[in-house]
């Protein structure tokens, strides 16, 4: 039987999907693509360690020499004698012990004072009741200021320029102004006042009253006495140590020195001495108070520290001044009898020179 096939019918329509294939293999990875933009930057990260410290660098160039200092004070070192007898005061050269001038002044010349800081000198003198003022530069009477009767002590308080002058004549003490050589104010004190000690820290005064044997205490703001302290017998010299506060009075009726507690204003020890104990001067420096002995004709040496004699030092006839230059450590005790000053090295507390000065001297001042 022959077959005859027909033309093909229209496609029927799209049965249901089939279920989904295997998945091929992976194609090849295609190009990578443009960097994209930069994202924001990340909190800064922990400082790291400090790395070793490099060799030092050689040295720079030396600067220019800067401008020249101020020059620095110049040592005087010079000692003002009065010499009562001729009415005169002789200037040593603490260099080399030898007289450089003598200068003529007012009648019997007593207590010197000295003030460092202006260069000026001033001397009590006795009998014609004034104080003559001596440039220490050109060692010349500059002026003469009247005060009271019978000047016989000087001292000067560096810190205030002023100048107390014990009259032991007419019982009170007149104060000089270093500005204008002028007295400004006059203070009654004790009996026969011959002697003044000054502390430039404290601004006190201090007055030796021969007959009421007792110290009056000055207070150098107001110019008054603020207590009277009594000490012993007959006293004649007196010189502070500003640095421990303490103030040394020569006896001569008892052959002592009184020290004074200048804190307290008390007598806190008294020290046996040579005879007729006259004048005191302090060694700031080494604390040392020598105390000449007019009687015995020698110099007692006292230890400040203990209040002990620690030597006695032969003079000459009738020590009755005594002056100190701290920076030298020298010591120059005026012989009233013998016209000359032993000058003592500090150190060995030994006599090492004599000077010939003046007829009587009796004032000693050092200009350091």
């Amino acid at each position: 039987m022959s077959r005859y096939i027909g033309p093909t019918g229209p496609t029927g329509p799209t049965g249901p999907r089939g279920q989904r294939g295997k998945e091929g293999e992976e194609g090849e990875r295609g190009k990578r693509g443009k960097t994209g933009a930069a994202g924001a930057t990340g909190t800064a990260g922990a400082t790291g360690v400090t790395g070793a410290t490099g060799a030092t660098g050689a040295t720079g160039a030396t600067g220019a020499t800067g401008a020249t200092g101020a020059t620095g004070t110049t040592a005087i070192n010079q000692i003002y004698v009065s010499n009562a007898g001729d009415n005169t005061v002789s200037v040593i050269d603490g260099f080399t012990n030898t007289v450089i001038t003598t200068i003529p002044v007012g009648t019997s010349p007593r207590g010197v004072g000295v003030n460092p800081l202006t260069d000026r000198i001033y001397v009590a003198n006795f009998s014609s009741n004034d104080v003559s003022v001596i440039d220490g530069l050109t060692n010349t009477v500059i002026t003469t200021v009247a005060v009271g009767i019978a000047p016989f002590g000087v001292g000067v308080n560096t810190s205030t320029n002023l100048i107390y002058v014990a009259n032991s004549g007419s019982n009170d003490v007149s104060v000089i102004s270093g500005a204008t050589n002028t007295v400004i104010t006059t203070i009654l004190v004790g009996n026969t006042p011959e002697a003044v000690g000054i502390n430039p820290l404290t601004n006190r005064i201090y007055v030796v009253n021969f007959l009421s044997n007792d110290v009056s205490v000055i207070d150098g703001l107001t110019n008054t006495v603020i207590t009277t302290i009594p000490v012993g017998l007959s006293p004649r010299g007196i010189d502070v140590n500003p640095l421990t506060n303490r103030i040394y009075v020569a006896n001569a009726g008892d052959n002592t020195v009184s020290v004074i507690d200048g804190f307290t204003n008390v007598v806190i020890a008294t020290v046996p001495v040579g005879a007729g104990s006259r004048e005191v001067g302090v060694n700031t420096s080494t604390n040392l108070i020598y105390v000449a002995n007019e009687g015995s004709a020698d110099v007692s040496v006292i230890n400040g520290a203990d209040n002990t004699v620690i030597a006695t030092i032969p003079v000459g006839t009738n020590p009755v001044g005594v002056g100190v230059n701290p920076l030298t450590n020298r010591i120059y005790v005026a012989n009233l009898v013998s016209n000359n000053v032993s000058v003592i090295e500090g150190l060995l507390n030994t006599v090492i020179a004599t000077v010939a000065v003046g007829t009587a001297p009796v004032g000693v001042g050092v200009n350091p």
